[in-house]
């Protein structure tokens, strides 16, 4: 199967600048993607474009990751609804290094046709208002820029609230793309279908200045069979980093996909053949209570992700959860989220309020919606909102909270 129709067949094609893209994908061509220093850990949801990154790689295309250190200190205004705090320079290169781990786990940075990270902030730091604006600037129309819909968008959202910083984002973007086409020989940009405006744009400046082709291709937003943005947990982003996002944590969210979801994400991420998927699809509909699909999920990207030491404690992990062992075994089983606290500080409390000030919610309300819904659980026995935490509610030095049917924390006390 051509690359193109693979990619097609996973679902990761949205739109595409030129047709032609099928053509030129059959020989070796120089491909990137940019990605957001908003944090020092990419997200689950970054995981779309760093797959197909990996699928062009493997391929044999030069990929390029593009982290926007200038473009992060403005903000894309792209999927937003409101502008973005401004960062650093300190904080944008102190990002860019976990970044970097980030990419560098997933593809390959070594070999005869190592993947390259590379900085806009690299470029621009030495360009002149004058010179920008005389330059490249000047082959950008006002009405094609108002038209992007990312824009137009974002004008709607915020009545009419959008910078002139955020609005020249997309002429940041796309002298990106003529720079790389310039330095690297880079003819596509790939993409979420909510960077569409600010690919064309790239295409759009090589086409100019150079009056050579450049093309682009965008995937779908990914959201889950309810409409929810995918790569959410309880709300909160799923990081990359295993410190800002336990890898139990991770394991667990892909473990919990929904029937509905888990072929199309194993698609989308899996580099499982399709008839492998078709197979464990086919299992599934015989066998639904085996979640085989979600076991198969889950292990794949914890493993690509944080290696196979990372698989192997968060399946150790949810063996002493799911087990029903003791609160002590609970307590033992590594990246299981807890926090160290104090039996003075506990005992008399609601355990919702105990559970908010360990960290297992954002607030006291949450914890106490959580409690009073029947959702919340001491020790595997259900617990509403008027039940106090008491010095036997301590086993083996721990106490073991849960909410909703799988999300575990661990009070640890000295």
């Amino acid at each position: 199967m051509k690359l193109l129709d693979e990619l097609r067949a996973r679902g990761l094609v949205e739109a595409m600048t030129d047709p032609e893209i099928e053509k030129a994908l059959e020989k070796p061509m120089t491909v990137y993607c940019g990605f957001d220093p908003s944090a020092r850990s990419l997200q689950a949801g970054n995981l779309v474009s760093i797959v197909v990154l990996r699928r062009l790689q493997l391929a044999g295309h030069k990929v390029i990751a593009l982290v926007g250190g200038a473009t992060g200190l403005i903000g894309d205004p792209s999927g937003k609804s409101a502008e973005r705090n401004m960062l650093t320079v300190e904080q944008v290169e102190e990002n860019k290094k976990g970044i970097r781990e980030n990419l560098s786990r997933i593809l390959d940075f070594d070999g005869p046709n190592a993947a390259v990270m590379v900085d806009n902030y690299d470029w621009y730091k030495g360009t002149s208002a004058i010179e920008f604006l005389r330059d490249i600037a000047i082959n950008f129309r006002v009405p094609q820029m108002l038209a992007k819909e990312s824009v137009k968008k974002r004008l709607e959202a915020s009545e009419g609230a959008l910078t002139f910083t955020e609005f020249s984002y997309q002429i940041l973007q796309g002298n990106d793309f003529l720079h790389l086409y310039d330095n690297y020989g880079c003819q596509m940009e790939v993409g979420g279908a909510d960077q569409w405006g600010n690919i064309t744009a790239g295409t759009d400046l090589v086409r100019k200045m150079r009056g050579k082709s450049a093309y682009g291709l965008t995937f779908p937003l990914l959201l889950d069979s309810s409409g929810k943005k995918f790569g959410k947990s309880e709300g909160n982003a799923l990081f990359m980093n295993g410190e800002m996002t336990p890898v139990f944590d991770w394991y667990q969210y892909f473990l919990r996909t929904p029937d509905a979801d888990v072929i199309r994400y194993l698609k989308v991420f899996s580099m499982k053949s399709l008839d492998e998927i078709a197979a464990l699809e086919a299992e599934m509909k015989s066998h639904p209570e085996a979640r085989i699909p979600q076991k198969a999920l889950a292990e794949e990207l914890t493993r690509l992700v944080h290696g196979e030491e990372g698989l192997k404690k968060a399946q150790e992990a949810t063996d002493a959860l799911y087990a029903k062992k003791s609160a002590a075994d609970v307590a033992k089983a590594e990246n299981v989220p807890s926090a160290a606290v104090a039996l003075a500080d506990c005992v008399g409390k609601p355990v919702f309020a105990v559970a908010a000030a360990a960290g297992m919610f954002k607030s006291n309300g949450e914890a106490r919606r959580m409690a009073a819904q029947g959702g919340l659980s001491l020790n595997d026995a259900k617990i509403d909102a008027n039940r106090l935490f008491a010095a036997d509610d301590v086993k083996d030095g721990v106490a073991v909270l849960r909410s909703g049917k799988k999300n575990y924390f661990v009070l640890k006390f000295s």
